[in-house]
């Protein structure tokens, strides 16, 4: 495992997507140890004469300021999830496809390289570009370094239309589902398990919640075309004393992933009516994003980079562009099943392919 302690071999911007995309693995940044690699990220920009680089705590921002008539953030974050003996990189090949394996090479490095060679490269990009690279998107919304950085730089987020860079293997996510998580909380009465007709058993009263979350059905919702399947789980339950006390607690954790026909609040007041009768507490919740592809500079974008446009099931930062007014997509190398996974790797043909077609849409086809 790379020592992040240890001096940051400098970036090569002029290499390969797929070299870059090794090299920003190999330095590692889980979320909280994010100074290193964004250390080296501003460093690599700081020679680009068409770029202004800015820096906000460990997110970097580089822009162009060309006078076009419109401007696009893309975006991608530099942490990781933690490792386990996922590092250094190497590479594979898997059923004859070429692959590069690590943490991060998935989530999602890979489009931080092509979002990095890009913006070294392209000089004279047909819009204006605004990219951010930020820390803490893997841990919680407080510190996600996107949301900082609008919070106290609000001008930087004002564009037509943003990309988000995550793994989507190369096809175009719009929108995001939105997430709320509640803890369901029964109540009872302690006693001896001895004497159990004394006291009154929490846990058994998670029954019914059990039942209902077992017997629901997930919605399959059309938003803008585009089907988003919802999913409410139970994904975690504790209770219990001692192996000789009745229980006079129990937490059932539900997660509710909505489709983003529908606010954070409107997904609050179903789960309620859901469990009705039962102590409701919401611990998170964020809205989903909306797939923006209407606009015309999504649909130009579509069209440039081909394919058919997929829902995004999972919540992304795009849901933090959609509240701004900005339309907002997923675009990026790697499988996003491999996200977070001990045997993370991306295909190395995935990199190049983002890095191509991402290049013609910003120059317009130009060579």
């Amino acid at each position: 495992m790379p020592d992040s302690r240890l001096d940051v071999p400098p970036l090569d911007l002029s290499a390969g997507s797929v070299e870059l995309t090794r090299a920003l693995c190999d330095i590692e940044s889980v979320s909280g140890n994010e100074k290193p690699i964004a250390d080296a990220i501003e460093a690599a920009l700081a020679g680009s004469a068409h770029l202004e680089v800015l820096r906000h705590g460990n997110t970097v921002v580089a822009r162009t300021r060309l006078g076009r008539e419109r401007r696009v953030i893309i975006a991608g974050h530099i942490d990781t999830v933690p490792l386990n003996n996922n590092l250094p990189t190497r590479f594979e090949t898997v059923d004859g496809r070429d692959y590069l394996w690590g943490r991060g090479t998935v989530d999602m490095k890979a489009g931080v390289a092509v979002q990095l060679k890009l913006a070294a490269e392209i000089i004279d990009p047909s819009v204006d570009v605004t990219w951010m690279w930020y820390d803490n998107e893997e841990v919680a919304s407080e510190v996600n370094g996107l949301r900082l950085l609008a919070e106290e730089r609000p001008d930087l987020f004002v564009g037509d239309f943003a990309i988000l860079g995550e793994p989507t293997r190369g096809d175009i996510e719009g929108g995001c589902n939105g997430t709320l998580r509640v803890n369901l909380t029964t109540s009872g009465l302690r006693a001896h398990s001895a004497r159990s007709w004394v006291g009154d058993n929490a846990i058994h009263k998670a029954a019914p919640i059990l039942d209902i979350l077992a017997a629901h059905e997930p919605r399959t919702i059309e938003v803008d075309g585009l089907a988003y399947r919802e999913g409410l789980n139970a994904v975690g339950i504790s209770g219990g004393i001692a192996g000789n006390v009745i229980p006079d607690e129990c937490v059932v954790q539900v997660n509710y992933r909505f489709a983003p026909d529908k606010s954070a609040a409107d997904a609050e007041a179903e789960v309620r009516a859901l469990f009705d009768g039962f102590d409701v507490t919401v611990t998170d919740a964020a809205d989903g994003a909306r797939p923006g592809l209407d606009a015309p500079i999504a649909r130009e974008f579509l069209a440039a980079v081909g394919g058919t446009a997929l829902p995004k099931y999972g919540w992304t930062d795009v849901a933090r562009f959609s509240a701004l007014g900005i339309p907002a997509v997923n675009y990026g190398p790697g499988d996003p099943l491999k996200a977070h996974a001990d045997d993370e790797r991306v295909a190395l043909d995935e990199i190049t392919g983002c890095e191509n077609a991402l290049r013609t849409w910003l120059t317009g086809g130009r060579d």
